[in-house]
């Protein structure tokens, strides 16, 4: 298929050598596709260099840090094709996986949103490219610490989805914006992602919404892409308060009042518990500056804008 139709977006974030790596495996395999960056204030010199390198593009240069959200909704305009394909910049595209995804797609348009299996550079999964929605027991496992005790159960840790290797046909409730693709007409017709948050959790609430108005996402395990977590944000534990902030605004958006409070008390408890944990082994880890930075993510966004990232609310 090589591309027709298509619209590779990619939000990039002081990841030049990264998103130089990622485009150059997407036009080897998908010449004829539009790929387009929104770069959000990048200071490493990425414009330049992804506009040096890849004539052929669309660079969008945002000037200043949209959010994954709001960047995407700025890409998702600029594009010209049926499909749209979102890609973490962290990213490479191993040789069939665009033409796998895109072909399945045209194959089954019963289902809405499509997903892919991703890799690390060994071989080994990195299975964060789909999970199961939040449920109250969910996060009471959390909150008990059976999801890490148990990690991979599909009683005690059921968002990870067991030991699903993803690598079947599989339909799932969440398809992550690291490899997502979505006809443009669909995305428009929920009103694109929601720009209230700002990063983590999108991703979620944008796959929830879709099914909430009937459709359906699938993972296709023969679009496979080695993923390097975390390329535009390291594992600390700033990192962790931002994906907690994302977690508490998917509650508040998409359950009642009384159980999002609810929701957010059990993930307030499992943070706290491994904070206690570090303090007795006498580490200072993720979770403790999660624990003391509590009042920066609990709120969820728009609130966390200001207080994780300084930035206006209403910005």
């Amino acid at each position: 298929m090589n591309g027709d139709g298509l619209s590779c977006l990619v939000v990039s974030y002081n990841t030049r050598d990264d998103t130089i790596a990622l485009i150059a495996s997407v036009l080897t395999q998908a010449e004829s596709a539009q790929v387009v960056v929104v770069d959000n204030g990048s200071a490493d010199g990425s414009v330049e260099a992804l506009r040096e390198s890849f004539p052929q593009i669309t660079v969008i240069a945002a000037g200043s840090n949209l959010g994954f959200a709001r960047a995407v909704n700025v890409g998702v305009e600029a594009a010209s094709g049926r499909f749209v394909l979102l890609l973490n910049p962290d990213m490479v595209a191993l040789p069939g996986s665009i033409d796998a995804v895109l072909r399945f797609a045209e194959d089954h348009p019963e289902y809405s949103i499509y997903g892919g299996r991703t890799v690390r550079r060994n071989g080994d999964l990195e299975p964060s490219s789909c999970w199961a929605a939040p449920t109250l027991w969910s996060l009471f496992m959390f909150a008990t610490m059976l999801s890490t005790v148990f990690k991979g159960s599909r009683l005690f840790d059921p968002e990870s989805m067991g030991d699903w290797r993803r690598d079947t046909v599989r339909e799932v409730e969440i398809v992550t914006g690291c490899l997502l693709l979505i006809r443009k007409s669909v995305f428009e017709a929920v009103g694109g992602m929601d720009e209230d948050y700002f990063l983590y959790g999108e991703d979620a609430d944008f796959c929830m919404r879709v099914r909430r108005n009937g459709g359906r996402c699938v993972i296709v395990p023969d679009a496979v892409m080695i993923h390097d977590v975390g390329g535009s944000s390291a594992k600390t534990g700033t990192k962790t308060c931002m994906v907690l902030a994302g977690k508490v605004t998917l509650l508040a958006k998409s359950w009642s009042p009384a159980r999002a409070t609810l929701g957010r008390l059990f993930l307030l408890a499992g943070v706290l518990v491994r904070a206690t944990l570090e303090r007795l082994m006498k580490r200072n880890g993720l979770w403790t500056t999660a624990w003391h930075r509590r009042a920066d993510w609990r709120r969820g966004y728009p609130h966390a804008r200001q207080t994780l990232f300084g930035l206006p609310v209403d910005g």
